[in-house]
């Protein structure tokens, strides 16, 4: 990343604009026109230094479910698993971790009874129980990473 696609994720962590033409807004902001924000925002997903941009809904207020999932993956599986996992259109993100269950994944759906089918299925592809946490309270911790 150059200090450009820096700017970009820096800049778009803290917010969207909200109106006719909100890349030209936020670009403006960085310094780049539309087309340049547009390329690069491609670019940075195309080469997956970036696993997604788009808004965050809150799943229960459109009625549906959100839960924080786990999986113990036998090591040397981890990719084939995540895989797997990042193939069902309900998982939000996927990250690996040191300890007995190395990988986490948020799930939302559309209803809250898709939430069990969706860990049905994802434990009948990779043959893996998921430890399913459901969301119990809402915190807003304002969670930032700078490039």
């Amino acid at each position: 990343m150059d200090a450009i696609d820096r700017a970009i994720v820096n800049t778009l962590q803290g917010g969207f604009p909200l109106s006719e033409r909100p890349y030209a807004e936020a670009a403006r902001e960085i310094g780049i026109d539309e087309a340049e924000l547009l390329r690069r925002l491609e670019r940075l997903l195309a080469d997956r230094v970036l696993s997604r941009f788009g808004p965050m809904y809150h799943a229960e207020r459109l009625g549906g479910a959100l839960t924080l999932a786990a999986l113990r993956v036998p090591e040397g599986e981890f990719e084939r698993v995540a895989e797997i996992v990042n193939g069902f259109p309900e998982v939000a993100h996927n990250y690996a971790r040191e300890h007995e269950f190395n990988m986490w994944f948020v799930l939302a759906t559309e209803t809250p009874e898709r939430r069990a089918e969706a860990i049905q299925a994802i434990e009948r592809a990779t043959g893996l129980r998921v430890y399913d946490f459901p969301k119990q309270e809402e915190y807003y911790v304002g969670l930032r990473f700078e490039a």
